[in-house]
C-alpha cells in the first residue's frame, strides 16, 4: 500500500516526513532557543545562534554549489563553528567532510583530491597548510576562511565564514532524502591509505538518538552537559558524544588541548554530567584530582574507549568520580558508534568485555563462510542495522569485502557469550601466530600495561625462524623504575599472569608510542621500528 501523493510537490512531502540531521538542530533551537548549546572556551553559543548560523551558511553553500551530495572539506579545529558548518551542510543536502588536521600535508591533499571536493572551509590556523596544497587541487573552486588569515589563491574564490554564516533569511528548503550521505569521514589509515566512509542522515540520526538513550541524555529541564576534548573530525567526538547531546537539548563544553587540571576545573564550573576520555587521559585526570580535588560529583557517566584500561586505573576512576558509572564504549567509523556498550553491571560481571549491542544494532560473529558461529566460539565480529555506513567512497573492492553475506565485516575477532555480550579478541590483522598458537595482542597488552614501571604498551608480532612470529612488547616507562630494569621486570610479571606462549620474547623501551589523533597506536609504525631494532632477550 502506498499513498497517492500525485497532487503534492515532492519537496513538500520531503520536508514533512524526512530524516535530516540539519532539521534536528532546528528542533532543539525551537524548544530551547536561549539555552547554551555550546560553551566554546569563553563563548556561550545558544541554540538560536547555532541554528541561525547554520541556516545562513546553508543558504550560502547552496548558492555556491547547488548540486546535492557535493562534499565540503572542513580543515577545522574543535569549535562551535565546526558544528555549525556540519549542520549547514546537512541542511543544504551537501556532505560534511571534516579532515584530520594532524595528518601530513600530503595525506590531506590526497583526501581532498580523492573526494573531488570543490569547497574547503579552513580555520586561519591551517591556511598556510592549504596554501601549499591548492596548486595540486584543481577541483577546489572555493575556499571559505574562518578567521582573519589571508589566503592567496590563483584558482579559487576566497570567502569569509563570518560573512556567509550571518544575516537573516528563510529556512533553506531543499530536497534531502533519508539515505542521502550527510558525512564522509576518512578512516585513520593505520595500515594503509585511508578510506572515505559515507554515512547517511538516517544512520547519523538513529545513532544519535540511540546514544542519547543509552547515555541517559534527558530532553527537558534536566539537560546533559558533556565536556569534549576529543577531535571533532573523528566519529567518536562528532557522532557518539556531541550530536546526541545537541539533538536532545543539552550543552557541549569544548575545551582547549588536553590539560587535566583545566579539564577538572571545567567539570566543576559547568557541572558536567558526561565525560569520555582515553585511558591515558583518565590516568592524568585522577592524578590531578588526587593532588587538588575539585567537585566532580555532577558526573553521571565516565566513559573510556580506544584502548583497554587496567583494573587498577578503573578503581582509581571509581574512587575519584563517585557518582559516575565508569564504562567502556566501542565501535568504528563504518558503524556509527557506539555499536556495543557495557552496562554498568558489566564492570563486575564482564569487566573485560565490550558489552552487548545497543538496541539499533545486531551483532554476531561469523565463520569464514559468513555463517554465525555458536555462542562462545570465535569468529569475525559483524554488524547489521541502520548504524551501518552506506559504503566506502571510490572503493568498489572494499565495499565488496565489507558487505559480503549481508553483514558489515568489522575486521575484529571475538565471540558472543550466552547473554549476547561481545568479547573482543583482537583485530584480525593483529593476531600473532606464534609457535602454532594464536596470541591476542590485546590480552597481552592488558597485562603488560599493568606491570610495574609501565605506563602503556603495545604488543606486535615479529617474524621469527623458530616461532613463525615472536611476541614482542614495546613499553613506555612511568618513571618509577630504572629503565634498564624494565624488560626483565615486564617478563617476570608476564610469566606470572599469562600462559607461556603469550609471554613476550623481547621487550623494548620507548619514550612514546606513535598515535593517531584519537589515541590509537599506529601498530604498523611500531612494527617497522621493531624490525630495525635490537634488544637482548631476557633470561
Amino acid at each position: 500500500m502506498k499513498p497517492d501523493l500525485s497532487g503534492l510537490d515532492p519537496l513538500d512531502v520531503n520536508l514533512a516526513t524526512r530524516t535530516c540531521v540539519g532539521d534536528a538542530i532546528s528542533r532543539s533551537a525551537a524548544m530551547f532557543p536561549e539555552r547554551a548549546a555550546v560553551l566554546d572556551r569563553g563563548a556561550s553559543i545558544t541554540y538560536r545562534q547555532l541554528d541561525d548560523a547554520a541556516e545562513a551558511l546553508a543558504r550560502s553553500l547552496h548558492r555556491i554549489v547547488g548540486e546535492r551530495g557535493t562534499p565540503v572539506t572542513m580543515l577545522m579545529g574543535n569549535s562551535w563553528r565546526l558544528l555549525a558548518t556540519y549542520f549547514a551542510c546537512a541542511k543544504a543536502g551537501l556532505v560534511a567532510m571534516p579532515v584530520n588536521v594532524t595528518l601530513a600535508p600530503a595525506d590531506v591533499e590526497w583526501i581532498i583530491a580523492d573526494a573531488a571536493s570543490p569547497i574547503v572551509v579552513v580555520d586561519a590556523a591551517f591556511v598556510s597548510i592549504l596554501e601549499g596544497l591548492l596548486a595540486h587541487l584543481a577541483a577546489v573552486t572555493t575556499v571559505i576562511v574562518v578567521g582573519d588569515a589571508p589566503l592567496a589563491s590563483d584558482h579559487s574564490a576566497v570567502l569569509r565564514w563570518d560573512d556567509l554564516a550571518s544575516g537573516a533569511g528563510p529556512a533553506l528548503a531543499v530536497l534531502v532524502e533519508d539515505r542521502d550521505t550527510v558525512q564522509c569521514l576518512y578512516t585513520s589509515g593505520t595500515t594503509s591509505r585511508p578510506k572515505g566512509v559515507l554515512v547517511s542522515h538516517l544512520s547519523v540520526l538513529v545513532a544519535s538518538l540511540t546514544n542519547a538513550l543509552i547515555m541517559e541524555h534527558r530532553w527537558g529541564s534536566e539537560p546533559s552537559v558533556l565536556l569534549n576534548v576529543l577531535p571533532l573530525f573523528h566519529t567518536t567526538a562528532l557522532n557518539t558524544l556531541c550530536l546526541p547531546v545537541l539533538v536532545t537539548g543539552g550543552t557541549v563544553v569544548l575545551v582547549g588541548p588536553f590539560d587535566p587540571d583545566a579539564l577538572l576545573d571545567a567539570v566543576e564550573a559547568h557541572r558536567v554530567t558526561h565525560l569520555m576520555l582515553l585511558p591515558m587521559m583518565w590516568g592524568a585526570v585522577v592524578a590531578a584530582q588526587a593532588s587538588a580535588a575539585r567537585d566532580v560529583t555532577s558526573v553521571r557517566r565516565a566513559v573510556y574507549a580506544m584502548a583497554p584500561m587496567s583494573r587498577e586505573l578503573l578503581a582509581r576512576v571509581d574512587d575519584a568520580f563517585v557518582n559516575a558509572a565508569v564504562i567502556l564504549g566501542s565501535g568504528q567509523t563504518e558503524v556509527v558508534p557506539a555499536t556495543v556498550l557495557q552496562w554498568p553491571e558489566h564492570r563486575s560481571t564482564a569487566p573485560e568485555s565490550w558489552g552487548p549491542s545497543v538496541p539499533t544494532v545486531r551483532t554476531d560473529c561469523l565463520d569464514a563462510d559468513g555463517h554465525p558461529v555458536p555462542a562462545g566460539e570465535t569468529g569475525e565480529i559483524a554488524y547489521r542495522g541502520p548504524h551501518v555506513a552506506s559504503g566506502y567512497w571510490n572503493n568498489r573492492e572494499a565495499n565488496t569485502d565489507a558487505f559480503a553475506h549481508g553483514w558489515f565485516h568489522s575486521g575484529d575477532i571475538g565471540h558472543l557469550d550466552e547473554h549476547g555480550v561481545v568479547w573482543f579478541t583482537d583485530r584480525l590483522k593483529d593476531i600473532i601466530k606464534s609457535g602454532g598458537e594464536n596470541v591476542s595482542s590485546v590480552d597481552v597488552e592488558r597485562v603488560v600495561s599493568s606491570a610495574p614501571g609501565v605506563l602503556e604498551s603495545v604488543i606486535v608480532g615479529v617474524a621469527d625462524e623458530y616461532w613463525g612470529e615472536a611476541v614482542w612488547a614495546v613499553v613506555v616507562p612511568d618513571g618509577s623504575l630504572d629503565e634498564a630494569a624494565i624488560p626483565e621486570s615486564v617478563i617476570a610479571y608476564a610469566r606470572a599472569h599469562l600462559a607461556g606462549f603469550q609471554v613476550p620474547k623481547r621487550v623494548l623501551v620507548a619514550n612514546q608510542l606513535p598515535k593517531t589523533a584519537t589515541g590509537k597506536t599506529r601498530k604498523h609504525e611500531v612494527r617497522d621500528w621493531v624490525a630495525t631494532s635490537t634488544s637482548t632477550e631476557p633470561d
